[in-house]
Order: structure tokens, then C-alpha cells, then sequence
């Protein structure tokens, strides 16, 4: 799996850098066929942007984009936000045949 870390209209030091890797990185417990991860972070006038594209195998691209004020925010919101969308996307693909009973109708006692 790859992780690129690419900064628009600011500089950041190692530090954040490697803050931003490492929280995508455990992106990879939740889903195991991703392929590519790529974080965008983007100095803005309102603070700064973060987004987070996850590349998965035989699906579409999943984003997450958040602003905030202070750069690490900005990354653990968009990565909190891609665990999301990644739990939803495994049980999705994982219970598409034997989701179990309907939860709105009553079941027989």
C-alpha cells in the first residue's frame, strides 16, 4: 500500500508529515484491500484543509475533506471520518446476502 502526503500554499515539517502517514495508515485495520491512500493538505485563509483520498480495489475512490483551524485537527477529522465510510463500505460488502431479519418488521416469539 501507498501513502503520499503532498502540501499546497504552506510548508510543514517532518513532524506533521509523518502525523499524517501514520494516521492513514491505520485506516488499514478497518479495510484490507486498500490500495492507495493520498493526503492533501491545503493552507486556507479560514485555516487549514485536509483531505484523504482511499483508493480501494474494485470500487470507487472514497474522499473525506474537513477544515479547521489547526492542521492536526484537520487530519483526525478526515481520518475519523474515512473510518466511517470504510466500517459502512466493509459490512455493506461483507453482509450483502445474510443480513439477518428485517429490523422494522416484528419478528415470531
Amino acid at each position: 500500500m501507498q501513502i503520499e502526503v503532498t502540501v499546497r500554499h504552506a510548508s510543514i515539517d517532518e513532524e506533521l508529515k509523518t502525523y499524517a502517514e501514520e494516521k492513514a495508515s491505520h485506516l488499514l485495520k478497518y479495510y484490507d484491500k486498500i490500495l492507495a491512500i493520498r493526503v492533501l493538505l491545503d493552507s486556507t485563509k479560514s485555516g487549514f484543509d485536509c483531505e484523504m483520498i482511499v483508493n480501494l480495489e474494485r470500487m470507487h475512490d472514497l474522499v473525506a475533506r474537513t477544515t479547521a483551524t489547526d492542521l492536526r485537527a484537520a487530519i483526525d477529522q478526515a481520518a475519523d471520518r474515512l473510518e466511517r465510510q470504510l466500517t459502512e463500505h466493509k459490512d455493506r460488502t461483507r453482509h450483502r446476502k445474510g443480513r439477518g431479519p428485517n429490523p422494522h418488521q416484528p419478528t415470531r416469539t
